[in-house]
């Protein structure tokens, strides 16, 4: 049987997308009608709709998707979560991990439903600060929890590849509400079991 790749884009937006594409390799001084590049403006236009789909995903009805009643009132976390988004500023990615933590209040969530909340956030286009306080926020209004806790760590391609130029930074961002905004005990609890020091 042949290989037959299913593609799931918007075609009306792959098309104007891959106009404008075009249109931009012209102007950077290349022949957009050479063979390398005759599918480079469709595929483009491809790749930034899969890299941008957060937008048409709801992070509050993927919490609520699986929500248990649960007395459990301990610190949950979910570490070490991979994430990939990109740049609002110059379009380039930006990817590192996160770190998740709430005390549910009544309710909990299925674990894989915290790194699809992350994963919804962050195919935007974003800035890390705002991606960091959106994923707090969505649990928070959600499950309602005792507290929320969430940290970043990232590297930006637009500091390793262009502007500054420096390869080896990472940019650490943090949100937190109820305890782990309060108890400086629990947040410190959460920061030491992530493994990372914010001073």
């Amino acid at each position: 049987m042949a290989y037959h790749r299913i593609d799931d884009y918007d075609p009306i937006a792959t098309a104007e997308l891959a106009k404008h594409y075009k249109e931009t390799l012209r102007l950077l001084g290349e022949d957009p009608e050479r063979e390398g590049l005759l599918k480079t403006p469709e595929r483009v236009a491809k790749s930034m709709q899969f890299l941008t789909q957060g937008y048409f995903m709801d992070g509050a009805e993927i919490l609520r998707s699986a929500m248990f009643k649960e007395e459990y009132q301990q610190m949950v976390i979910v570490k070490d979560i991979e994430l990939f988004s990109m740049c609002e500023h110059h379009l380039l990615p930006f990817y590192g991990k996160a770190h998740v933590a709430y005390i549910p209040n009544g309710y909990i969530t299925g674990l894989s439903k915290i790194p699809r909340v992350v994963e919804c956030f962050a195919r935007r286009l974003q800035v890390q600060e705002r991606l960091t306080v959106q994923i707090r926020d969505c649990i928070q209004e959600t499950l309602h929890p005792l507290g929320v806790g969430v940290v970043i760590e990232a590297s930006h391609m637009c500091m390793q590849i262009r502007g500054v130029q420096k390869q080896h930074s990472v940019t650490t961002t943090s949100a937190f509400t109820g305890g782990f905004l309060k108890d400086e005990r629990t947040r410190s609890e959460f920061m030491h079991l992530i493994g990372v020091s914010i001073h």
